[in-house]
C-alpha cells in the first residue's frame, strides 16, 4: 500500500464531479461507480449494447439483501426483557434521570435487533494525529479518508462496507450517503472473513472542534466494536483514558487497542511503550484478552509501513465471522446500565417488616389508644356495678348521693375531659409509632424505596388518631365515645377514651352474670331482717309488743352483719369475671387498633416492600448473567 498525500487526494475531490475514491458497484468488471462521470459513462456503454438503463449503487443496496435479525441466543433477550420490566416497574419510584441510561440501551437494542445481523459495524476512533485514518484506508484498500498534515482531517464519520445491505446500520449512525464508501478492488474487497465489516472512520476525539467530539460519542454509542488508535506520544492521554476507556471497561470484548507509528521507535521501544499501554488499560479496569481469556485486543502496528496490518485484518475477519459483535456489545451495554442502577436497587441486608417490628408497632398503638388503661376502667367499671347491685341499701344510698352531680363530686372529677397535654402526647405517641414502623422496614434499603416506604406509612397515618378513637367506640371499650355530634361524647382525639363519658347519651353497662339476682335477693333479705328486727325492738321501746330484746336484736344483728357479708362474698366472685371482661376490652381495643394500623401504615409499607422485591429479582435476573463481571 501507498501513501496518499493530500495533494494526490485532492485531485480526486472535485465538487463537481465527485469522488471517485474506491467505490465497488459489485459488477464482475469491478469498475468504480461512485463519481457522476462513471454512472453517466456506464449509462452510455448500456445504451449502446442495448442493454437497460444500468442500477445505482442505492438501488443495490435496496435489493431485499437484507438478513433478518437472528434472535439472539443466551441470556440476552431475557435480560433484556428483564430491564424492560425493571424500568416499567420503576417509573413511578425513580427519577427519570436514574432511568434514561436503561432507557436508552433498550432503545437502542431494540433498533439494533431490527437490522441486519450479517454485519459487523466496527468504529475506528483515535486522537489527532494518530494515524487512524491511515489505519482506516489501509484496511479498506484505498485512500478513502483523507489523510494529512491539516488538522483535524476528519470532520465527518466515513463509512467502508464490504458487503451490500449495510444502508440501514448506516442510517441509524446518520452516515451520509456521499460518505459511504466500498473498498478497493483486491485482497482487502475479497476477503472472505471480511464480508459482512462495516468500518467506520470517526473524527478526532479530542478535536478543537464541539461538534466533532459530540460525533464521536453519538458513534461510538450505537456501533458494534471500537479500535482505539493511539500512538506513542499520546497513548498515555489522560482524555483518552479518562473519558472513554475507562467508562467503556466493560465493553472490552468488543474492543481493539492498536498502538500506531510503531515504525517511529527505535529498537525494542515499541515493546516497552505496548507493555506500558496494557499496564494503563489494566489500570482502567479492562481485561485484556490474553491467554485465551475473553478481553480487548491490544497490538502494535504501523499503519504508514504496512506492519503489522495484515495480522490486524485477520483478527478482525475473525471477529466478524464470529457473528457476535451486536450481542455481545448489546450484552455489555446491559452491564453498564446495571451498574448504573445498582445503588438504586441492591440493599445492604434483608430489609423488611419481620413478626417482630409488627408486635411492636402494635404494641405502641395500643398504648396510645390506651388499651391497658381501658381493660383497668372496663375491669372497675364491672366491679363498681356488682357492688351497686350486691351492695347494701346504706351504700347505695350514699353512692346515690354522690353521683347526684353535685359540685366537688367524685364522678364529675373522673369524668373531666383529658387535658390537652395528654392529648398531645398521645398524638405524638401515634406518630412515633408510625415513624419507629416505617424506619425499620426502610432500614438497608436503597435511598428512593426506603423514600417510598416512609411515604407510605406517612401518608397512611393521615387520620390514624381520629380512625383509632372511632374504631375504639365500635370495640364496645368501657366510656369509649363518639367525637362531637348530639351526643356530647367525649373523647382526647386521639383514639384515648375518657373513662365514664357516655355512648349514645347512657353510661355503658357490663353484662351481669347470672347468679346476679341471687345475691341480690339475698341482700334484700339481709335488708329485711334489718328492718323488721329494727321494727321490732321499735314496738317494744314503745310498748306495742311485749318486751324481749333478744330475739329482735339478733334478727337486726343478722340482718346488719349478713348484709356486708353478701357484699363480701360477691366482691371475691366477681374477681375473676371483672378481670376477663377488662382483658376482653382490652383486647378488643388493641386489636381495633392494629387493625386500624395495619390497614393504614403496614399493609402500604408492605406493597412498596413487595414492588421493591419485584424490582430486584427483574435486577438480579439482569445482572446474573454477565459476562463483563459487574
Amino acid at each position: 500500500m501507498t501513501a496518499v498525500t493530500d495533494e494526490d487526494h485532492g485531485k480526486d475531490s472535485d465538487s463537481g464531479t465527485g469522488k471517485t475514491d474506491g467505490r465497488k458497484d459489485g459488477r464482475k468488471d469491478g469498475r468504480w461507480d461512485d463519481g457522476l462521470i462513471a454512472r453517466r459513462a456506464a449509462a452510455a456503454e448500456a445504451r449502446e449494447a442495448g442493454e437497460s438503463e444500468p442500477r445505482t449503487p442505492a438501488e443495490d443496496d435496496a435489493d431485499p439483501q437484507v438478513e433478518a435479525y437472528a434472535p439472539a441466543e443466551g441470556p440476552l433477550p431475557t435480560r433484556l426483557d428483564a430491564l424492560r420490566e425493571l424500568v416499567g416497574l420503576s417509573r413511578a419510584r425513580l427519577d427519570r434521570d436514574t432511568l434514561a441510561e436503561a432507557g436508552r440501551v433498550l432503545d437502542e437494542a431494540a433498533a439494533r435487533q431490527r437490522l441486519s445481523s450479517r454485519h459487523t459495524v466496527i468504529a475506528v476512533a483515535g486522537a489527532t494525529g494518530s494515524g487512524k485514518s491511515t489505519l482506516f484506508n489501509a484496511l479498506a484498500g484505498a485512500p478513502i479518508s483523507d489523510t494529512g498534515l491539516r488538522r483535524p482531517t476528519t470532520s465527518q464519520p466515513i463509512a467502508c462496507s464490504w458487503t451490500d445491505g449495510a444502508a440501514g446500520l448506516l442510517d441509524r449512525l446518520a452516515v451520509p450517503g456521499r460518505l459511504r464508501r466500498r473498498p478497493h478492488p483486491g485482497p482487502a474487497a475479497f476477503d472472505e472473513a471480511l464480508q459482512g465489516l462495516v468500518l467506520v472512520d470517526l473524527p478526532d476525539h479530542d478535536s478543537a472542534a464541539t461538534e466533532h467530539r459530540a460525533q464521536v460519542d453519538r458513534v461510538l454509542a450505537l456501533v458494534d466494536a471500537v479500535i482505539w488508535v493511539v500512538d506513542p506520544e499520546k497513548y498515555a492521554d489522560a482524555a483518552l483514558h479518562e473519558r472513554y476507556l475507562r467508562p467503556l471497561a466493560g465493553h472490552a470484548e468488543v474492543t481493539f487497542v492498536v498502538l500506531n507509528q510503531t515504525d517511529r521507535l527505535p529498537g525494542e521501544a515499541a515493546d516497552l511503550v505496548l507493555d506500558d499501554l496494557r499496564r494503563l488499560l489494566d489500570e482502567d479496569g479492562i481485561a485484556l484478552g490474553e491467554h485465551g481469556e475473553p478481553g480487548a485486543t491490544v497490538m502494535s502496528l504501523s499503519a504508514l509501513t504496512g506492519d503489522g496490518v495484515p495480522e490486524l485484518r485477520e483478527m478482525i475477519g475473525r471477529f466478524v465471522q464470529d457473528r457476535t459483535a451486536a450481542t455481545r456489545r448489546l450484552s455489555a451495554d446491559v452491564d453498564a446500565a446495571a451498574a448504573r442502577l445498582r445503588r438504586v436497587y441492591v440493599a445492604e441486608g434483608r430489609p423488611g417488616l419481620g413478626e417482630r417490628a409488627r408486635d411492636e408497632f402494635t404494641d405502641r398503638l395500643a398504648e396510645a389508644v390506651g388499651a391497658a388503661a381501658a381493660g383497668q376502667a372496663a375491669e372497675r367499671e364491672w366491679r363498681r356495678n356488682a357492688s351497686r347491685a350486691c351492695g347494701t341499701p346504706w351504700l347505695r344510698l350514699w353512692r346515690w348521693y354522690e353521683n347526684r352531680g353535685l359540685p366537688g363530686s367524685l364522678d364529675r372529677l373522673g369524668q373531666a375531659l383529658t387535658p390537652p397535654e395528654e392529648e398531645l402526647t398521645a398524638r405524638q405517641r401515634v406518630e412515633q409509632a408510625v415513624r419507629i414502623v416505617a424506619d425499620d422496614a426502610a432500614d438497608g434499603l436503597p435511598g428512593p424505596w426506603a423514600q417510598a416506604v416512609r411515604e407510605a406509612a406517612f401518608t397512611g397515618a393521615q387520620g390514624l388518631p381520629e380512625a383509632l378513637d372511632e374504631l375504639a367506640v365500635r370495640a364496645g371499650a368501657p366510656g369509649a365515645s363518639k367525637r362531637g355530634g348530639s351526643e356530647e361524647g367525649r373523647s382526647t382525639g386521639t383514639g384515648v377514651p375518657v373513662v365514664g363519658a357516655p355512648v349514645g347519651g347512657r353510661p355503658a353497662k357490663p353484662p351481669r352474670p347470672k347468679w346476679w339476682p341471687a345475691a341480690v335477693l339475698a341482700q334484700v333479705s339481709m335488708t329485711l331482717l334489718q328492718i323488721f328486727g329494727g321494727l321490732w325492738l321499735v314496738g317494744q321501746i314503745i310498748g306495742v309488743l311485749e318486751p324481749g330484746l333478744v330475739i329482735p336484736a339478733l334478727i337486726m344483728l343478722a340482718g346488719v352483719v349478713g348484709g356486708p357479708l353478701v357484699e363480701w362474698a360477691c366482691a371475691a366472685a366477681i374477681r375473676g369475671p371483672a378481670r376477663r371482661y377488662g382483658q376482653d376490652a382490652e383486647r378488643r381495643l388493641r386489636e381495633a387498633a392494629a387493625g386500624c394500623g395495619r390497614a393504614r401504615v403496614l399493609d402500604p409499607v408492605a406493597a412498596e416492600l413487595v414492588r421493591y422485591r419485584e424490582v430486584r429479582e427483574r435486577y438480579v435476573t439482569v445482572t446474573e448473567f454477565s459476562t463483563t463481571g459487574r
